[in-house]
C-alpha cells in the first residue's frame, strides 16, 4: 500500500500541473484573441480627434426672417386651367410704331424673345392647359391682386393659402390688360390677413427687396436682392404704354408672376411681372409693376369693374428720335401730332395734324409717353388747357377729356387679345354635365345587367364633374350609394346636396381608356362641391 500511494502522488502532481498549464493557455489565448478582434473592429483612425456635438437649436432671427413670417400668410398660390381654342394669334411687328394718345400702337410691337412673362399664353391646342402663378391678399374679405396673364382665358381658377391644403374657387372681379393686373375674390369662412401696401415712389435704386412666390409650383419660396434700376415702358420691348417697372436682381422665375415684391419693412412695393431671360428662367433681371400703379388699377376695378382712362383723340409718331424731331423745329420738348380724330375732343377743340403740343395746364409736356400718362389720369369730362406750337406760333386750346375706350373703340378691339370668358356656370344639377338614358346596346357594352345607370353626354369645362375626372361616355350607376336609372333620378339626388359636401360617384367606363383586358372598369370618382 505505501508503494502504490508513492506511485500515485507524482501522477496526481503531473495532472494538476498539466491542468493548470492548460487553463493558463486558454486564458492567454482568449485575451490575445479579444485584443486582436478589438483592434480589427475599432481602429484608431484619428486618435487625436475629438467627437463633435450638436448644440441646442436656437433660431437666428434677422429682418428677412421677420418680414417673411409676417407676409407669408398673405401670399397665395394660384392654379388656372382652360381649354385652349384653336386659332392664330396676330403677329405684332416692331416696325409698326405709330401710336395714339391712348397709348396703343395701331399694330403693337412684338415683344422681344428675351423678355418673358412668367406664364404666357401657350400655342393653340385642343386639350386642357394648366398654369400657375402667385397672388397676394389685399383685403380681409378675400380680394387678391395678381397678374392678368396668370388667369387669362381661364375656365377655372383655384387658390391655395399658405399652410392650407383647401382649394378655393376664385372668381375674377376685373382686370386691366394694359398694366397686366387682375383682381380675384375667394370666399373663406375666416377673415384673411392682407398685406401692407407701401409707396413705390419712395423706392430707390440699391434698396433691399424680397420676392415671395411659387416658382415652378414651389410655394412660399423667398428670395432677396436689391432694386437695380427703374424702367419705363420705352426701355422694355413688349411692355405696354402704361407699364413702368422696378428692376430687381432678386431671383424670380416662372410661377412668381403676380407675387409681391417687398421692401425691408415688409410692405408691398411691386407686383412681379416679367423677367429678362434667354433661357426662360432667372438670369438676374426681373421686373415688378410699382405698387402705386397696381393700387390705382385695383381701386378702379373694385369701384367700377374696369379701368377708365382719359384721351383727347390724337395720334403721334414714335418713328425716329422724338428729341431730334423737336430740335429740328427749334424746341427741346413737345409731341408732334400726326393725325387727329375729327370726332375726338382735340379735333373738336381745333387741334390739327402737324401741331406740336408743348404744355398741358401750363406744365411742359416732355414727350408722347408723358402726354399719354397725364391725359389718361384726368377725370372723364374734365377740361384741360393745351398749349400748341403751330408753325412757330403758340396757341392755347381748351379740350374736354374723353374716355379712351370710347374714342378708340375700333382700334382697341382690333389690337386687344380676345377677352377671357368667365367659367361656365354649373348646371342646375350642380355637376356641370349633360346626361341621358342608356340604350340597351350601351348597357350590354358596359356589362350593366340591371336597369340602373345614365350616360354622360358632355362635361362642362371647369365644372365639378370636370374637376373629379368625369368623361363623356361614362355611365353613372350611383351617387353617394343612391342608385340612379334616369336623368330625373340624378336631379333628385343632387337637389339635396349642399355647397362643400363630399360626393362619390360610381361610374362605369368603357372604350380604350376604360377597359382592362376588354372589360369595362367600375370605380368611384369623388370630391367636394364648390363652396361658391
Amino acid at each position: 500500500m505505501p508503494f502504490l500511494q508513492k506511485m500515485k502522488q507524482p501522477k496526481l502532481l503531473s495532472f494538476a500541473l498539466l491542468l493548470i498549464t492548460l487553463v493558463i493557455g486558454i486564458v492567454i489565448g482568449t485575451v490575445v484573441n479579444t485584443g486582436v478582434k478589438a483592434e480589427r473592429q475599432s481602429p484608431a483612425a484619428a486618435p487625436d480627434a475629438s467627437p463633435l456635438s450638436i448644440p441646442q437649436a436656437v433660431p437666428i432671427s434677422n429682418e428677412f426672417t421677420k418680414l417673411t413670417k409676417k407676409v407669408e400668410p398673405s401670399v397665395v398660390y394660384i392654379e388656372s386651367d382652360y381649354l385652349a381654342k384653336p386659332g392664330k394669334r396676330t403677329i405684332k411687328h416692331p416696325e409698326d410704331s405709330d401710336e395714339d394718345d391712348n397709348g396703343s400702337a395701331q399694330r403693337p410691337q412684338d415683344p422681344s424673345d428675351m423678355f418673358k412673362r412668367f406664364f404666357g399664353s401657350p400655342e393653340p391646342r385642343s386639350f386642357r392647359t394648366e398654369g400657375s402663378g402667385t397672388g397676394f391678399v389685399v383685403d380681409k374679405n378675400g380680394y387678391i391682386i395678381t397678374n392678368h396673364h396668370v388667369i387669362e382665358n381661364a375656365d377655372r381658377i383655384k387658390v391655395r393659402l399658405a399652410g392650407d391644403d383647401t382649394e378655393y374657387r376664385a372668381r375674377v372681379i376685373g382686370f386691366d390688360s394694359e398694366t397686366d393686373v387682375a383682381v380675384l375674390k375667394i370666399d373663406t369662412k375666416a377673415a384673411l390677413v392682407p398685406v401692407q401696401i407701401g409707396n413705390s415712389d419712395s423706392v430707390q435704386v440699391g434698396d433691399w427687396v424680397i420676392a415671395i412666390g411659387s416658382p415652378f409650383g414651389l410655394q412660399a419660396t423667398v428670395t432677396a436682392g436689391i432694386v437695380s434700376a427703374e424702367r419705363t415702358s420705352r426701355d422694355l420691348p413688349g411692355a405696354n404704354q402704361f407699364q413702368n417697372f422696378l428692376q430687381t436682381d432678386a431671383a424670380i422665375n416662372p410661377g412668381n408672376s403676380g407675387g409681391p415684391l417687398l421692401n425691408i419693412r415688409g410692405e408691398v412695393i411691386g407686383v412681379n411681372t416679367m423677367i429678362a431671360t434667354r433661357s426662360g428662367s432667372y438670369e438676374g433681371i426681373g421686373f415688378a409693376l410699382p405698387s402705386n400703379m397696381a393700387v390705382k388699377v385695383y381701386n378702379d376695378i373694385i369701384k367700377q369693374g374696369r379701368v377708365i382712362r382719359g384721351s383727347i383723340g390724337i395720334r403721334w409718331s414714335k418713328n425716329g428720335s422724338q428729341t431730334d424731331t423737336m430740335q429740328a423745329f427749334g424746341l427741346d420738348h413737345g409731341v408732334l401730332v400726326e393725325s387727329v380724330s375729327p370726332s375726338g375732343p382735340a379735333g373738336k377743340a381745333g387741334i390739327k395734324a402737324d401741331d406740336i403740343i408743348v404744355a398741358m395746364n401750363d406744365h411742359p409736356i416732355k414727350d408722347g409717353e408723358d402726354l399719354v400718362n397725364r391725359v389718361a389720369d384726368m377725370p372723364i369730362g374734365s377740361n384741360a388747357n393745351f398749349t400748341v406750337d403751330r408753325n412757330g406760333t403758340r396757341t392755347n386750346f381748351n379740350v374736354a377729356i374723353g374716355e379712351r375706350d370710347v374714342i378708340w373703340a375700333d382700334e382697341i378691339s382690333a389690337n386687344r387679345p380676345e377677352t377671357p370668358q368667365p367659367a361656365k356656370p354649373l348646371t342646375p344639377a350642380k355637376f356641370g354635365i349633360t346626361i341621358m338614358r342608356l340604350t340597351e346596346k350601351e348597357r350590354q357594352d358596359l356589362h350593366i345587367d340591371d336597369k340602373s345607370g345614365v350616360k354622360i353626354v358632355s362635361v362642362d369645362p371647369g365644372s365639378f364633374a370636370d374637376d373629379i375626372g368625369m368623361q363623356e361616355g361614362d355611365a353613372i350607376l350611383s351617387i353617394n350609394r343612391q342608385p340612379v336609372a334616369s336623368p330625373d333620378d340624378v336631379m333628385k339626388v343632387q337637389a339635396a346636396f349642399k355647397p362643400g359636401q363630399a360626393i362619390a360617384v360610381h361610374v362605369v367606363r368603357g372604350g380604350s381608356l376604360g377597359t382592362h383586358h376588354g372589360e369595362p372598369q367600375r370605380f368611384y370618382l369623388s370630391g367636394r362641391l364648390p363652396e361658391n
